[in-house]
């Protein structure tokens, strides 16, 4: 298990304002990877929706490239598309 990113951690506490939803939320992501790519395909598909959410986290136990092209991650460009969602790496 990775620990999630700050950068993405960041970006899901905005997209889950609720008060101690973010502790869970990290954990559900963690387990589903270890990849922040993935992680970060999971929590963009939900748009703040905690049913999307754990369909994501089901979906990668699936077959992982799914829920890249959910989150619109899936192409060359995904670096970019990552720093323009979450910010910069680092």
């Amino acid at each position: 298990m990775a620990e999630m990113s700050q950068r993405l951690r960041a970006r899901l506490a905005r997209d889950f304002p609720a008060p101690s939803s973010a502790p869970e939320l990290i954990r559900l992501v963690e387990v589903a990877s270890d990849s922040e790519r993935v992680q970060a395909a999971i929590v963009l598909a939900a748009r703040g929706d905690l049913g999307m959410i754990r369909h994501g986290v089901a979906l990668a136990a699936e077959d992982w490239r799914d829920v890249l092209v959910n989150g619109g991650l899936e192409n060359e460009d995904w670096p970019a598309v990552l720093d323009r969602e979450l910010g910069p790496d680092g």
